[in-house]
């Protein structure tokens, strides 16, 4: 069974299995860096925000054997899980002043989003782009957001600047940076970092941070957390506690690897490290960046590579 077929059964698996009125229907968007995924749109009487759950994983789960009823139990209990009893209001999304506490933005690689960035606010940085979202709902399954469109804007009557505004304001709060090592970045991914060594939402560095040569720049829920550099004065903090200059490797959308400046790393050495690490380790759609960028500590400067937009002064 190939990918399209599958997506046809499992859709009319889910279909079986719905209750309440809730309509099941395949739906493909076009996600980050024009990559194609298709998923099981679930739509509930009443309710005005519906989550679409993305099948290529459980295509995955099939290929290694796993029966068609059981992934679309899965969804299901998925579905039933993350199912909200009181929809979000429709009014509030319709009305800016219900969302713009909820305000906050990504960073996506422009070259790579041209089109779609024709049809959502957006601020160039660099050689990416700032975009703006809706941070509906954080839960341990994952996150719930809206991405703000150009008729959106319209609808609200609000400008780019104003949607900059609020993001920066609900950063410190919904999406706080945190700079870590690398050594604490593995433990996390392991599981084996004790809750009184975990982030509470600020800049923080373990015990043996001069002893890392290597370091971790996100947010609080490591979800499109490599916006953190475009943060007012983060870049700047880093420098003041590294005390030197140092080049960002973006490993993703989610974070980026933070390198202090050695007479010894060659630029173009760590360009090929994030094109090797981007070909490799990265999802398509995850991708940022080809290349590292070098920040400047004293002069609070974000240079990018050759060809490449020159300069930022970060505040």
């Amino acid at each position: 069974m190939d990918y399209r077929e599958f997506t046809g059964a499992v859709e009319k698996e889910i279909r079986k299995r719905m209750k309440g009125g809730v309509q099941a229907s395949l739906y493909t968007t076009v996600k980050n860096n024009g990559k194609e995924r298709t998923g099981v749109l679930l739509q509930a009487p009443g309710v005005h925000v519906s989550p679409t759950i993305y099948l290529e994983d459980y295509y995955q789960a099939y290929l290694e054997g796993k029966p068609i009823d059981r992934i679309a139990g899965e969804i299901e209990c998925f579905y039933n899980s993350m199912r909200r009893e009181v929809a979000w209001d429709c009014d509030q999304i319709l009305n800016y002043e219900g969302i713009k506490d909820r305000i906050v933005f990504k960073l996506i690689n422009t070259a790579a989003n041209r089109d779609f960035l024709t049809t959502v606010p957006h601020y160039a940085f660099l050689d990416l782009s700032i975009v703006f979202y809706v941070l509906l709902e954080v839960t341990d399954e994952g996150t719930a957001a809206m991405v703000i469109g150009n008729d959106h804007a319209e609808q609200w009557r609000v400008e780019t600047d104003t949607l900059w505004k609020a993001a920066v304001e609900n950063g410190k709060t919904l999406l706080p940076a945190e700079f870590f090592t690398m050594n604490h970045a593995l433990k996390e991914m392991l599981g084996e970092t004790p809750a009184n060594e975990r982030g509470d939402g600020n800049l923080l560095l373990g015990e043996t941070a001069d002893k890392d040569g290597m370091y971790v720049l996100s947010n609080k829920i490591r979800s499109y957390g490599a916006a953190c550099i475009a943060y007012p004065h983060v870049l700047k903090m880093i420098g003041q506690i590294l005390r030197k200059d140092y080049y960002i490797l973006p490993s993703s959308v989610h974070e980026v690897v933070i390198v202090p400046w050695a007479p010894e790393l060659r630029w173009s050495d760590l360009d090929d490290m994030v094109t090797e690490i981007n070909a490799t380790q990265v999802a398509e759609e995850e991708v940022l960046s080809g290349h590292a960028y070098l920040y400047k500590w004293r002069s609070e400067r974000l240079l990018a590579g050759r060809g490449l937009p020159a300069e930022r002064r970060m505040g």
